[in-house]
């Protein structure tokens, strides 16, 4: 398929790209000797998912129900889910998929080891629990190293699990946070008698400072595949290394200094992580995405008047990809510049 045949706005996914991304991310992690487990989140397909596993990675993580049941449904057979899971429906799809494959989660709470443990109480093999730390990120986990011990106590006195170790998502530049807060609760739980099997950091800002942290065994990573803005004005990618992209069309040019595209905030996403502007126009460095209403984008044409035309076509490399990927029902997938398939979502919308 040509490219000017496609209907706008669509999203458009490099191969070559994302697979050399995979390879890279895989080497280093291969380098440091660490477990490489992608999360899936970024891009929802079984494909790439397959193809993280097939560069070597040790399975996959994913953040919701729905999503570890269509990649378990396409042959994915190692799952962690980070996620804290409440509720008789959602425990029971859970214990479904424990029957299928070789699953574990996290908790960071009471309540709900104590709905897993009564889901997985007759299970035939228990679950593995990690214990999710919060190590300056501020969204879930335990507060304390000292809180490990009292969890892995729980889990291991619970029907149905066993403690496996520790987990954490960290804010971006907290590497030597994430090895100070491990590596104290380590010894604290081999104090008490508990073995950290594995303990598991992640997020693609920090991906290749994550040696720098030695307690960690296990990395997650999900952005890394496709890279976006937000990775880019980081360094941690260049513009080359970015490989999803959205096409859009120019549908009106209401002044000289004002395009309108017919991307807005429903596929190229609200997400700043505090920047100015929506995205990077690929060839039109002076131009910006400046502002998204719904089905519209105001392309600030002001430095350089009269660039654009109506019928013409941008890339916008988007702040957060992640994001976008949940916006399609299908992106298009290319190599050598060319389409070579359309393909479906498989995970899109799965957010139970």
């Amino acid at each position: 398929m040509l490219l000017d045949k496609i209907e706008t706005p669509a999203v458009l996914i490099d191969i070559e790209v994302a697979e050399r991304n995979i390879q890279a991310c895989q080497d280093y992690c291969d380098e440091h000797k660490i477990a490489l487990r992608p999360h899936i989140k970024t891009h929802k397909l079984p494909r790439l998912a397959q193809a993280q596993i097939d560069a070597g990675a040790t399975g996959i993580t994913c953040q919701k129900i729905g999503e570890a049941e269509v990649m378990a449904a396409a042959g994915i057979k190692d799952i962690l889910l980070t996620y804290n899971i409440l509720g008789p429906a959602k425990l029971a799809r859970l214990r479904r998929l424990h029957d299928e494959i070789k699953l574990s989660v996290t908790a960071d709470n009471l309540a709900v080891l104590e709905g897993l443990s009564e889901a997985f109480a007759d299970a035939d093999w228990p679950l593995a629990v990690l214990i999710e730390c919060d190590t300056g990120g501020n969204r879930c986990g335990v507060q304390s190293p000292q809180n490990t011990v009292e969890l892995a106590e729980q889990i291991s006195q619970s029907m149905g699990l066993r403690f496996a170790g520790l987990m954490t998502y960290p804010k971006a530049g907290g590497t030597a946070d994430v090895q100070a807060f491990m590596t104290e609760a380590k010894g604290l739980l081999a104090e008490a008698g508990y073995d950290c099997a594995t303990i598991s950091s992640g997020g693609s800002p920090d991906l290749h400072q994550a040696h720098l942290a030695p307690v960690i065994k296990e990395y997650r990573v999900g952005t890394y595949i496709y890279n976006d803005r937000s990775l880019l004005v980081r360094g941690a990618c260049g513009l080359d290394d970015c490989a999803l992209h959205v096409l859009a069309t120019v549908i009106s040019t209401p002044t000289p200094e004002r395009a309108i595209i017919d991307a807005g905030s429903k596929i190229l996403t609200t997400d700043l992580f505090g920047l100015g502007g929506h995205g990077v126009i690929i060839g039109h460095p002076l131009l910006a995405v400046s502002a998204l209403s719904e089905e519209h984008g105001n392309i600030d044409c002001s430095r350089a008047p009269g660039s654009l035309a109506v019928g013409d076509r941008i890339r916008v490399v988007p702040n957060h990809a992640c994001v976008v990927s949940n916006m399609v029902d299908q992106v298009y997938l290319m190599d050598d510049g060319k389409v070579f398939s359309v393909e479906a979502v498989a995970a899109r919308g799965m957010v139970v």
